[in-house]
């Protein structure tokens, strides 16, 4: 099956790096509740951004995010270059309103009820942004479907096309998907999207 081959072979290239990293992503599962937070800005911010940029602002705004009032943070954002400086301002500041909520939802068993709290009770937040949080926390049970990843899944006709909107429905139908080839390959979920997110970027996300 060329999809099959097509990963094998990136695997055979890339799998020591990609093990590394999603090695390095399960001791998040340990942050604090602040350092928590502070991820959960990342995936906030990375969406509909290029995540070499969002990085850089990130990290410049660092643990203030902790402390700027909405409208602060807004004119933070926007003196950095961010395009969506004041939507994603109001999204991050009623996300630190709710750090207990983050907590308590966290501490669920059932991971995929975490991630439906998640995209319930966090603005900004949808299935690929939630799916992207809990996988830099060391989950590997879902596909982070990106514009990378959604073009390798096109390319090798796993889908017809790359669809205009990521409904529930559409993502789950393409995540469970994306699942079975896992579980041929013998591969978790996590390290199959590293594959095809460097199938279309030639890049490792590194976050």
């Amino acid at each position: 099956m060329e999809v099959e081959k097509a990963i094998k072979d990136l695997k055979s290239l890339l799998a020591e790096k990609v093990k590394g990293i999603l090695s390095e992503f399960e001791k998040n599962k340990n942050l604090s509740k602040k350092d928590k937070f502070l991820e959960l800005c990342f995936c906030i911010l990375v969406a509909n951004s290029s995540m070499e940029k969002t990085l850089k602002i990130w990290e410049e705004i660092g643990e203030d995010f902790l402390r700027l009032t909405k409208e602060e943070l807004s004119q933070r954002l926007k003196e950095l270059g961010y395009r969506f400086y004041n939507k994603k301002a109001e999204y991050i500041v009623e996300a630190r309103n709710k750090m207990e909520l983050l907590e308590e939802i966290l501490k669920f068993d059932d991971e995929f009820m975490i991630r439906e709290k998640l995209i319930k009770n966090f603005k900004g937040i949808s299935w690929k942004e939630a799916s992207h949080f809990l996988r830099n926390l060391g989950y590997k049970n879902f596909a982070i479907l990106d514009r990378h990843v959604l073009k390798s899944l096109r390319d090798l006709s796993i889908i017809d096309e790359i669809p205009k909107g990521l409904n529930k429905r559409i993502y789950l139908k393409i995540e469970e998907r994306l699942r079975e080839i896992a579980n041929k390959l013998e591969i978790s979920l996590a390290e199959l999207d590293f594959y095809l997110f460097y199938k279309s970027s030639r890049k490792i996300p590194f976050k």
